[in-house]
């Protein structure tokens, strides 16, 4: 429940979500045994709390508005994609972050275009909010595909959780593969399975 007033400006609110950060902080600290006046933890809720408004950012953007800019390429209608698009994000399960690589194919409708650093911004929006991996990889390919309006998209994301590698099973290294269709990617086979090779890189 945000319990911060929406009468006021953008500046005092962030004011206010900083502080209430902090103090949540703090009040960790004092749950695990630790003096928050100690050196060392003094200033640990203020890093904290600016360093949650950065990651957590994104929230309240829409990735779509980085798709309004749309370029006409007259005959254009082969795949398009962008590979290796690197995002970092925190899982809302443990608040421990995620990270790796998305991989970005989408088949154009009538020559309709963005540009290639547009879907790279697209993939740091939705990367700054509490995420998972199979939600990030849809809002990813429902970007595109509403902005766009292409004949087909194909999202694939690869990452190494550290909610794995930190605890519990504590698979260090092992990598998590999620993969999302729209449109023509879903009914077209062969052009599925090609794309899905050139995502990989293996053609």
């Amino acid at each position: 429940m945000n319990t911060i007033p929406t009468d006021i400006d953008a500046l005092e609110a962030e004011r206010l979500q900083r502080e209430a950060i902090m103090k949540a902080v703090h009040d960790i600290l004092v749950a695990l045994g630790e003096d928050p006046t100690r050196e060392g933890l003094s200033d640990t809720p203020l890093r904290v709390a600016k360093m949650y408004q950065e990651v957590f950012s994104g929230r309240d953007e829409d990735p779509r508005a980085h798709l309004q800019t749309v370029f006409q390429e007259d005959g254009h209608d082969d795949i398009v994609i962008v590979r290796d698009i690197l995002f970092h994000t925190m899982c809302e399960h443990h608040l421990l972050p995620f990270f790796g690589k998305a991989h970005i194919a989408y088949l154009p409708e009538g020559g309709r275009l963005t540009g290639l650093s547009k879907l790279a911004r697209v993939v740091d929006t939705v990367s700054r909010r509490p995420q998972l991996q199979e939600r990030l990889t849809d809002e990813i390919a429902d970007a595109i595909n509403d902005a766009l309006a292409p004949q087909g998209v194909m999202v694939m994301v690869e990452a190494e959780h550290m909610c794995m590698a930190m605890r519990g099973i504590k698979a260090h290294g092992s990598k998590t593969i999620t993969l999302v269709t729209r449109g023509l990617f879903d009914t077209d086979r062969d052009r599925r399975a090609e794309t899905l090779s050139l995502l990989k890189g293996l053609a």
